[in-house]
């Protein structure tokens, strides 16, 4: 339970807020990965398969032990989803140019076109959602995205362009089984 007794309490750290909060990033997160859910079931694939599918997408060329890291599942876990998405054309393994033991992961142009489906209806969710919110709300919205995900993970946003390669390498793989 939130510690909501120490030091001065605003409104939006009371118990029922925190509650509500935790609704809403619920419901939220079901509606956004309602449309998703259908296109990945009509392939036989899961959320495990969409986040990784956006992940490579993300990342051209990562490597399965950053992706291993930026997903926190095991490698087991990883090499069932993987290797179906290679066997079925989505994506593409290479040996890494300066060592041939990695495995180096790119979409084919079969894996762009479903990762553009998969997430064309989520970016105009958030789209419509921020144009409602305002530049404002927004800004307030990441920062509090920001601090609820772990502190290893945060630098991967301080510049988006690199998408969040090197904090994703530091960020060691759990030992639980796949989330879906």
């Amino acid at each position: 339970m939130a510690d909501v007794k120490g030091g001065p309490n605003p409104l939006f750290l009371r118990e029922e807020e925190l509650r509500q909060a935790m609704e809403l990033l619920f419901f939220a997160y079901r509606d956004f990965t309602g449309e998703p859910d259908q296109i990945l079931a009509d392939y036989g694939f899961g959320r495990a398969h969409h986040r990784v599918i956006y992940f490579v997408g993300r990342n051209p060329g990562i490597t399965v032990s950053e992706l291993l890291a930026i997903l926190r599942i095991t490698k087991q876990s990883l090499s069932r989803v993987l290797s179906q998405l290679v066997a079925d054309g989505f994506i593409t393994q290479r040996p890494g140019l300066r060592d041939r033991r990695q495995r180096l992961l790119d979409l084919t142009d079969k894996g762009r076109e479903l990762e553009n489906k998969l997430t064309e209806q989520q970016r105009v969710r958030i789209a419509r959602a921020y144009r409602s919110a305002g530049a404002e709300a927004v800004e307030g919205f990441r920062t509090v995205l920001i601090n609820i995900i772990d502190a290893a993970d945060r630098g991967r946003f301080d510049r988006p362009e690199l998408a969040g390669r090197p904090a994703a390498a530091k960020t060691p793989p759990t030992k639980t089984a796949g989330r879906r």
